[in-house]
């Protein structure tokens, strides 16, 4: 019978599940079974709205608040009364999801959250879980709470995770450094010339792509027409995801606007318009720019929110792929220096090709086969130990 690999994250964001079915898509026809559950699935709905709905509107409506909780649960002592309580918590709303990794009888487990890796440490503490648990941290950052007993490996962003692994007590041995794992189609090579004729594009030109929700930097369509007042031989693409009501605004503005704005509505060839950009200005969440990284692109990062984002935001600005927009008039300082300095533009590209790791997905599914003596999907001399 083939091996079982069960993939766990949880649907608090998009990044966890991003990451999760990135490495379910890489094992292709390996010679392991490989099943992907979110654990809010298997929880109650209280503790769902509270865990994944609270989290999206806290983020959104108060990231100062959620930023404050991120330090403050950081540097919480983990035998603290408040933690205890927590745990407590998380147990007593998620024995249907214990019962279900039970019932899969799994071969190897890989978390690319740390709600079941917390979990999963304490069954194996108590003899009651007996496969090796590996933990994929999804930032460029290492919040004390990803860290846990009894873990058969970690696989961390970047050297500087890795150094804060070892910092919070994790033995170097069990520490790889595989970068953010995100899909296969970011690894291929894609030709500008042709992905800008799907979409209508002039490959020629500059060409900007702005995603996600901009919160703190204005309305994605009030962006827009900042941009498109601009002087400068550029062309802009607008991804507005399911929101259809933006959507029909952009393309409205589009009609006014002839071949300089392209709005996109939800799509799963994110790759391919990234293939026709020289810039994105997007969140920094630990997804999306591990994506842009993978494709050689820069970034402009706008008001990253406290916490996670914010830690992300200071890599990608201290590696030099990347600038900072927290607000609609900075991004418009931004995209102006940048047209004036082409070669600055062209060096932060530079710069990030070198940075991207495109196989990180599979380079971390090869080391877990590795340890279930399975044969590797492909080689993976790209990945190093810390």
């Amino acid at each position: 019978m083939k091996k079982r690999l069960l993939l766990l994250s949880v649907s608090a964001g998009a990044g966890h599940m991003r990451a999760a079915e990135a490495i379910r898509v890489s094992a292709g026809d390996a010679d392991v079974e490989v099943t992907h559950l979110d654990a809010m699935d298997f929880v109650t709905t209280a503790f769902r709205k509270l865990y994944t709905d609270f989290y999206i509107k806290l983020v959104n409506k108060a990231p100062g608040l959620w930023g404050y909780l991120y330090n403050a649960s950081n540097e919480a002592q983990p035998d603290g009364t408040m933690e205890r309580v927590r745990r407590q918590l998380e147990r007593m709303n998620a024995r249907a999801l214990l019962r279900e990794i039970k019932a899969f009888h799994p071969d190897a487990i890989i978390c690319t959250h740390f709600l079941p890796a917390e979990m999963l440490s304490r069954l194996i503490r108590k003899d009651e879980l007996h496969c090796p648990v590996w933990v994929q941290v999804t930032d460029f950052d290492l919040h004390r709470m990803w860290v846990h007993e009894h873990m058969r490996g970690y696989f961390a962003a970047n050297d500087e995770v890795a150094f804060r692994m070892r910092a919070q007590g994790i033995a170097a041995d069990s520490i790889h450094i595989a970068g953010i794992p995100i899909m296969p189609a970011f690894a291929q090579p894609l030709d500008r010339v042709a992905c800008a004729r799907e979409f209508g594009l002039d490959p020629q030109r500059r060409t900007f792509l702005l995603m996600g929700g901009g919160a703190g930097v204005g309305s994605m369509d009030a962006i827009a027409k900042r941009l498109l007042a601009l002087e400068g031989n550029f062309q802009l693409i607008v991804l507005t995801g399911k929101n259809t009501a933006l959507l029909a605004g952009l393309k409205t503005l589009a009609e006014a606007q002839p071949g300089r704005l392209f709005p996109q509505g939800f799509t799963n060839q994110v790759e391919r318009l990234m293939a026709c950009a020289d810039l994105v200005i997007t969140k920094p969440g630990g997804l999306t720019t591990s994506e842009c990284l993978a494709m050689g692109l820069p970034m402009i990062v706008n008001a990253p929110i406290p916490g996670q984002e914010e830690r992300n935001a200071d890599f990608l600005l201290e590696q030099g792929v990347a600038l900072k927009a927290f607000d609609d008039v900075t991004l418009e300082y931004r995209i102006r220096h940048l047209l004036q300095h082409p070669a600055k533009l062209d060096d932060m590209a530079d710069k990030a090709r070198k940075l991207g790791r495109a196989h990180a997905a599979r380079d971390v599914l090869n080391i877990v086969l590795k340890d279930l003596s399975l044969p590797q999907t492909t080689p993976d001399e790209s990945v190093t130990t810390s």
